[in-house]
């Protein structure tokens, strides 16, 4: 129907720079791209959004892409391979997140609402070490200004970002965080 479609992204990934080699169209969760190409170096976003990750199960650095050509990884992200990809659904309605200084939703705690460019300056928050997002979906950054490593989150509740999994994320603070928005 009309309107299951709407809700889909749609992203062509390439084994090679330049849309060039073998391709792997997808429109869902893949948590390991290895079985269609055995690299990734550039992909179309056609429609919706997406996070991409350096490793297998939705680890290790992410990025987000919305819309658009991502003609080589290495040179515009860092990224020197693609190996998971997770769509991120549309969200219609209020965001709402409450960050916390320390792990298991201890020391400050702030409600948000809105996109804060650093908790530093806003909250005088030096560390962020636990999350609960109630509504809508954010994207988190290492520092001010939605700049350095990010981390996209659905809605639930993070008791410790240091012991999330992510390999060579674990000394990681968030400084920064955006909702994800006008997303199609």
């Amino acid at each position: 129907s009309m309107s299951t479609s709407m809700n889909m992204g749609r992203v062509v990934f390439y084994e090679d720079r330049n849309f060039q080699g073998r391709s792997y169209e997808c429109s869902s969760d893949c948590a390991d791209m290895s079985s269609y190409l055995s690299r990734c170096h550039s992909c179309r976003v056609q429609s919706g959004c997406f996070m991409v990750y350096d490793r297998n199960n939705y680890m290790g650095n992410q990025y987000f892409m919305r819309r658009g050509e991502y003609s080589d990884f290495q040179s515009m992200m860092g990224m020197t391979d693609i190996r998971s990809c997770r769509t991120i659904p549309m969200h219609r309605g209020s965001y709402r997140m409450r960050i916390y200084e320390r792990d298991n939703f201890g020391g400050q705690m702030h409600e948000m609402m809105d996109d804060c460019d650093s908790i530093m300056d806003r909250y005088r928050m030096s560390d962020c070490q636990s999350c609960n997002v109630m509504d809508g979906h954010w994207l988190m950054y290492e520092q001010p200004h939605f700049r350095g490593r990010m981390m996209y989150m659905r809605p639930g509740e993070y008791r410790n970002f240091r012991d999330m999994g992510m390999s060579g994320m674990s000394g990681m603070r968030f400084m920064s965080m955006r909702r994800i928005t006008d997303m199609y």
